[in-house]
């Protein structure tokens, strides 16, 4: 009776079975993801995961610990150079499994089984989302809301009220320079020119006809009430 067996023999001996693990292990490891089947890579992420975190610790012991699983001296090497290296900060779960659907011969469910740090694609996604605000209580949410409204409608008031000042400067200062410039010099030099002229001329005609006139006419008036008188 199978009771408490719970891992999967994946039709094959135990010999078979430990040494397609150890060879799916090593390709996994020097070409960081591979395509297997579903079944295979559930298996072999509990075969992998212990020995990628036995990497963390670069002694004898732990390297002569693996190469007794993996039996492959670069990967190895690989193993505890560079993706130790990634791996220190994370507490397990160094694979994740990626299914594709199934297979066109035999209908088997595919999947790739990879390395989580060694997805560029992922990482650039989760740096790129924005951290989530901490959560608080239901109405202190309401009301930062509410004062982050007032604040920018408070904010965008000022905006208006600073162009409206600048646009009634500028526009104040614009007509002013026209008005001065213009109107004066056409104003000042053409009707006094045109009044000296009218004064000029009709003044010394007048007088000096006038003038003439009343010397002669009293003096003939005069000449002639004496004759009548004698």
């Amino acid at each position: 009776m199978r009771h408490r067996k719970k891992f999967n023999h994946l039709g094959r001996t135990a010999s078979h079975r430990s040494a397609m693990l150890s060879n799916m292990a090593t390709s996994l490891i020097v070409h960081k993801r591979i395509k297997t089947t579903v079944a295979k890579a559930k298996a072999l992420r509990i075969y992998v995961e212990p020995i990628i975190s036995r990497s963390k610790e670069d002694t004898t012991h732990s390297r002569r610990m693996v190469f007794r699983k993996l039996q492959n001296k670069d990967a190895v090497n690989e193993l505890f150079r560079e993706i130790s290296a990634k791996v220190m900060d994370r507490p397990g779960g160094y694979t994740r499994i990626l299914k594709t659907g199934n297979r066109l011969g035999d209908n088997a469910e595919m999947c790739i089984i990879e390395l989580v740090d060694y997805n560029e694609n992922l990482l650039k996604d989760k740096s790129s989302k924005k951290t989530k605000a901490k959560r608080s209580r239901r109405g202190s949410s309401k009301k930062a809301a509410l004062k982050t409204e007032t604040t920018t409608a408070i904010e965008d008031a000022v905006i208006v009220e600073e162009t409206t000042a600048e646009v009634k400067e500028e526009v104040k200062a614009e007509p002013k320079a026209e008005k001065k410039a213009e109107p004066k010099t056409e104003k000042k030099a053409e009707p006094k020119a045109a009044k000296k002229e009218v004064k000029a001329v009709p003044k010394k005609e007048v007088t000096a006809e006038a003038k003439e006139e009343k010397k002669e006419a009293p003096k003939a008036e005069s000449k002639e009430d004496k004759k009548e008188d004698k």
